[in-house]
């Protein structure tokens, strides 16, 4: 693989990532998670950002890809909980939405 197809591929996963941020629904997942600091379920979590669960769990992988959420299964049930990382992620789109309103 070239070296300028190798730099695109990586510019355009990086351009991914950078837009997950300025996206309403994944913001407000991030911070939900952290207003309860405490893990959640999938659904809960869609109901609270009005979301489809299906459309909450593609969000959730993104996040989960780039080290934000992390999954603990509890019997047949998987809890969602912020990484640190996601924790001060979040943190900062939380203090974005305040300065904003």
């Amino acid at each position: 693989m070239s070296t300028i197809k190798k730099h695109s591929l990586k510019h355009n996963k990086m351009k991914d990532n950078f837009d997950i941020f300025f996206r309403r629904k994944p913001a407000l997942m991030l911070v939900a998670l952290r207003k309860l600091s405490k893990a959640r379920y999938g659904s809960v979590l869609a109901k609270e950002v009005d979301c489809t669960y299906s459309h909450a769990v593609k969000i959730l992988q993104t996040l989960e890809e780039l080290g934000l959420v992390k999954f603990e299964k509890k019997g047949r049930i998987k809890l969602i909980e912020l990484t640190k990382k996601g924790e001060e992620i979040a943190e900062h789109i939380d203090a974005i939405k305040r300065t904003v309103h």
